[in-house]
Parts: structure tokens; sequence; C-alpha cells
């Protein structure tokens, strides 16, 4: 890996998401060596995936290089590769790239998407948890409107126009109104020889209401907003089946569509090699104490998503979001510095800052304890924190300007087929 032999303690860092790259800028220039692995070369800023996949944004607009993360700290150092096993009796990670030798293990390998077992919906459905699927999903949209235009039946033009997007979560019902806004202001100026009402977008949840993990009230006007969107929202929903074209459910809902969008759920995405005992079976997390260290080891560490840290508040762990993976980060390399000074660590603590959502133009919902909203002020509160939570001055200023376009001009500038998608 031609990494340089050093005096300082080395701690690799296993992966590029929000929790490492906190602990990294947490510990650089901090007499600890530090060695950055990931299979991508840049930070995704995963909340504004959908915009990606919506023609809302560019890809290099939420995206960051992690070699400009550490350029300026001498003792940090990046490598592009996948880890594929880790042996913790040697101290030692096995990658595509190499072996390397560690003194202090950190795990931030974030999470998966989760088809629950089922192997067709994996192998026709459009997962988005990464830059390149969410181009995917555009360029698929995009091709679904020029054939639709070029359709010679009825039924094979409904199945071209017809969206269901798998998932009520915060990801499903953003992507579900930004797919509405296209039907509503750009098909009818783009595509003269369709008919929008042609268009349908369909939203599957399986729980009783859309954002479960929110507020019953966040939940209910989220409902109204995709509603007045013209989004067909379905509860109590689970798809069973898609075979490319039929979609299958556990009701007596049936429809067929080109595009399956499948946002119903993560698992962890765990490395081999540590204990059997160290994973919880079905969340595929890494069961951590209060400092982040993995059960049974003293020396490797798991943040974010992949870690599991149950507590009286959380007894199913802190929830999947960006807020606990930076917050555990930061802790973590604060802690590393006590260790490596043999002082005692800190026990972590998720302050939660709330949660929120968008539907659109105008309209999001925003759960602030004890504070409960919906609406423009509540949209204008999501751009903000989203905005300023964007790594890069650079991303601020693209993102913030191709809002301040795309709002007052009713457009998605980002229409671009860059790469034809083939299922």
């Amino acid at each position: 890996m031609n990494i340089p032999q050093s005096n300082l303690p080395r701690v690799v860092i296993i992966g590029g998401g929000f929790a490492g790259i906190n602990l990294a800028k947490t510990i650089a220039n901090k007499n600890l060596q530090v060695v950055l692995i990931d299979k991508h070369n840049y930070h995704t800023f995963q909340p504004l995936l959908y915009q990606v996949s919506s023609s809302g944004l560019e890809p290099d607009s939420i995206a960051y290089p992690l070699r400009k993360i550490i350029k300026k700290h001498k003792t940090s150092f990046f490598r592009l590769a996948e880890v594929n096993e880790i042996q913790p009796e040697q101290k030692n990670i096995k990658t595509s790239i190499g072996d390397l030798t560690y003194d202090y293990l950190v795990l931030a390998t974030g999470t998966k998407t989760n088809f629950f077992g089922n192997k067709e919906v994996e192998n026709n459905s459009m997962p988005m948890k990464s830059v390149p699927q969410a181009l995917n999903i555009r360029s698929l949209i995009l091709q679904n409107f020029e054939k639709a235009a070029i359709a010679n039946t009825k039924e094979e033009r409904e199945a071209y126009l017809n969206f269901v997007i798998v998932g009520g979560g915060p990801t499903g019902v953003e992507l579900a109104g930004a797919i509405a806004e296209l039907k509503n202001n750009i098909l009818p100026r783009d595509y003269h020889d369709l008919n929008p009402t042609d268009m349908h977008i369909h939203l599957l949840e399986g729980s009783p209401r859309v954002l479960p993990p929110m507020s019953e009230h966040a939940s209910k006007k989220a409902e109204k907003f995709l509603k007045a969107l013209g989004v067909k929202v379905h509860c109590n929903t689970l798809v069973t089946g898609y075979n490319g074209l039929d979609v299958t459910t556990n009701s007596d809902l049936k429809m067929q569509s080109e595009t399956l969008i499948w946002a119903a759920g993560v698992t962890g995405a765990p490395v081999g090699g540590l204990n059997a005992s160290a994973l919880v079976d079905r969340a595929n997390r890494y069961k951590v104490n209060e400092f982040n260290q993995v059960e049974g080891y003293d020396n490797i560490f798991a943040i974010g998503d992949i870690a599991l840290m149950t507590s009286e508040d959380y007894p199913k762990g802190h929830p999947q979001v960006a807020q606990p993976a930076i917050q555990q980060g930061k802790l973590l390399g604060k802690n590393l510095l006590k260790l490596a000074q043999k002082q005692p660590m800190k026990p972590f603590k998720y302050f939660d800052k709330g949660s929120m959502a968008t539907i659109g133009r105008n309209k999001a919902v925003v759960d602030l304890k004890p504070y409960k909203f919906g609406g423009f002020f509540a949209w204008f509160i999501w751009m903000f924190v989203h905005l300023m939570s964007l790594v890069g001055f650079r991303n601020r200023v693209i993102v913030f300007f191709n809002w301040t376009y795309n709002y007052i001009n009713f457009d998605k500038a980002a229409r671009l087929i860059i790469r034809p998608y083939k299922k």
C-alpha cells in the first residue's frame, strides 16, 4: 500500500461517509497516522441523492474528493480499495491492493440496500444508495419519457409513465415529490406529444403511514402534500414481486411499470473476519459499547450506520441517519487521542437535533422537539440545513444557485442521459 512506517499509532478508517470523514478530520495532524480507505475516491452527500435521480442536481455538486479533505494533513493518507477481510489477531486487514497493519481500526462502512431476501425484486428494481445508482435512475426516467413518446399502444405508454417507489420513509417521500414535479412542470413543456395525466407516481409503504420514523403530524402533512402533487399513496402495502414489468403486492393492487425504485430499507455492510457474536443478525450491524468499541475487541471500533449502540433511550440503536454518524465520528476522534495518551474515554450520548423531509417546492415537514410544523417555513429550514451540511464551499454555492434557478424557472436543468441505462 506504500504507507510509510511511523512511530505514531496508526488509525485505519474503513469508509468515507459522514462518520469516517468527521473522524478523519478530528484526528488529523494530532500525533496519529491516519489511513482512510474507501472503494470510491469521493464522499457522497446521500440526503440529496434523490435530486440527482430526478434531474435537479448534477452528481459533482453532492460529491466531494476524499483526498481533498485530508490534503493539508501530512500524517493522513487515502487509499482507493475494497477491504476483504479483517485479521484481528494479527492487527491486519486484507484489501484489494494489499495488506495493512493497524493499531486502531475503525469500521465506518455504512449500509447497503435491503431487499429482504426477495431476489426477483433485487434483480429488477432500481436501488438508490450511490451516485452511479442515482444516475441510472435519472437515465431510466428520461429514457422512459422518450420511449413513451413513440409507444404504439396505450398499455405500453402507461407502463413507461408509471413510476413505482417502494418505501415511504424520507428517501421515498422526497423522491416521489421530486418525480411529481417532473410530471407537473417538465413533461408539459418538454413533451408536447405526451399527456401529463397519463403519468402516475405510486408510493408504496408497508406500515400504516408514510414517514413512520417521524411524528404522526409530519406523516399526515407529508401525505397531504404528496396527494396535492398527484402522488398516489398506498399504505399497508408490501411488494411481493416485480419481474421488470408486473408489480405484485400483498393486496389487490397490481400494475405494470417499467420503473420500480426500491427505497424500502437498508442493512449493514460489514467486513468479514470478526467474531460472529459481534454482529446482530437481522440488522447486520456491529454491537458496540458506549465508546463505540466492537463487542469483544479493545482496538476495533464501529461508528455510524454500521454501529448498533443500545441504550435506555434507544433500545434498537440510534437512527441510521447523518447526525449520529457525525457525532460518533467526532467523539471517537477525541477518544482515540485520549486512548493514545492513556486517558479515560468519554461515553457517547446522542443529541437528537430533530428530523425533516421535503416533499417538493414550498413543502416540507420538520420535527424539532417539541415543535412540529410543515409548509414553506419547514421547507426553508430543510434547505438551509442541507445546504450548510454539504462538504465543500464550492458544492454549497453550486447547489444554492441550482436551487435558485430551479425555483424561479420551475425547471430541473440536469435532464441529461449521459450514459443510457440498460436493464
